[in-house]
This record gives structure tokens, sequence and C-alpha cells, in this order.
């Protein structure tokens, strides 16, 4: 695959075809594989943290989730296909393994969500085995794990907040009788019904994270950093240290 580097984070360039294709591809190889979902938050995070870094690099499908990291390509010169919303990426997923009685393991938010959110699936994708879940709080790792072994699921969805999601993953990637994990943050959330996405036009344009700030407040303090973000992109474009 060709992976372009954004700001010292390897990114793959894919449309959404390409890359719920190189997914499902994982899943039937079933060897635990990873993927992440890069938005400004993550490769910041990166810049600070060689763990999480190491996660994204050795991630077998990396797709640019946040507007800001598109931008950033952009002003670098080397635009990528397509942006690929981690939860519209799940979605296309889940569609997939529907179609062939597929299974999907939740893993992550508050409890009482990956529950709900486990119904709400059931109806939107008939045929989808959700054969696991459990809550992010106070379980310990090999308590998950050995849910998730027992499961033998197709498809995880990590969704514990970045980085601890990417370092969970890279933790235990070949370790799982899983296809495929991916970083999802509070996509449970959305599917559960607790958190309401963006309208369609506010989609369209780019803007859902500004939508979830408002819904959000608290969602303004992580945004501060973004003038950093595009800024150094401008500066690297430039040949500025």
């Amino acid at each position: 695959m060709n992976r372009v580097d954004v700001l010292g984070v390897g990114i793959d360039d894919l449309t959404m075809k390409e890359a719920v294709d190189r997914a499902l591809s994982l899943v039937l190889e079933h060897r635990c594989a990873y993927m992440v979902t890069p938005n400004p938050e993550i490769v910041m995070a990166a810049w600070d943290d060689p763990e999480v870094a190491e996660a994204i690099e050795n991630a077998d499908l990396v797709i640019p989730d946040g507007t800001g990291v598109m931008q950033a390509a952009r002003i670098l010169k080397t635009p990528l296909k397509e942006h690929l919303p981690g939860i519209d990426a799940a979605t296309e997923i889940l569609k997939r393994l529907a179609q062939d009685g597929g299974s999907v393991f939740l893993f992550g938010a508050r409890p009482g969500i990956a529950e709900r959110a486990a119904e709400r699936m059931k109806k939107l994708f008939p045929g989808l085995k959700v054969c696991g879940t459990n809550d992010g709080y106070g379980s310990n790792d090999a308590t998950v794990v050995s849910k998730i072994n027992a499961a033998k699921p197709d498809f995880v969805m990590v969704c514990l907040g970045v980085p601890k999601q990417e370092k969970w993953m890279a933790k235990y990637a070949g370790k799982l009788d899983v296809g495929l994990m991916a970083g999802l943050g509070g996509t449970l959330d959305v599917f559960s019904g607790q958190v309401r996405r963006a309208p369609i036009v506010w989609q369209k344009l780019n803007l859902e994270w500004l939508y979830r700030c408002f819904a959000e407040p608290k969602r303004f303090k992580k945004i501060k950093k973004l003038p950093q973000f595009i800024f150094k992109a401008w500066r690297k474009r430039l040949g500025i240290k």
C-alpha cells in the first residue's frame, strides 16, 4: 500500500472501498491485525510518545479520520484520496460482515453502552453476530482477553479513547483469536444512541468536529492544539525548522 507521511505519521492513501476491502481481507487472514484512525490528536500524541508512534507505525491499516490530517496532507503536497471517518469505515465493515454472518466484539465506553450499541447493531445489520461486549472501565486485561478469545470474533471495536486504544491494540496484536481490531474512540456512544452524529450537511462540509464541540463543549480544549498542527505542516512545507 501507498503510505503517505503526514508530519511523521504514515497514512494509507485509500478510498473507502479500498480501505474496507483491505479490512475484510485482514479479517479473513484471522491473525489479529489492527487498524488505527488518526486525527490530529493522535498524530500529536505520536510526537510526544514513542509508544504511540510505534503503535501507529506497526498497524496493518491506517486511515485518515480527521479533516485536519487531510488538510495537512494537502499543505504538504501529498493529498490523500479520501477522508475516512472511523465510524463510517466501521459501518461499512459491519455491513459487509453482516452479509456473510460475521461477528463483532464491542470493547469500550461506559458500562451499559456497549450492550445498547449491540442491540441497535443487530437491527441495523441483520445477520451480524455480536458475540460479546465489555465496557472500558474496571476490567483488567486478562478478563477482556479471555472473553475475546472465547468469542473468536472476526472484528473487535476497541473504543478506549486516544492513546489508550492504540497502545492496547499494539500490545495484543497477533496474540488474540480475532481477525481485525480497530481503534474507534467514541463510536460505541454513537451506535448506542447516547451521542448523536452531526447532520449530514455538517459531515459533507467536514465540520463534524465543530458540531461535536458545540454538543460537548469540553472538546474545545482538545481543538486548541489544531492551529499548532496546521502551523507545523506549513513550516515543514516551507522548510522552516
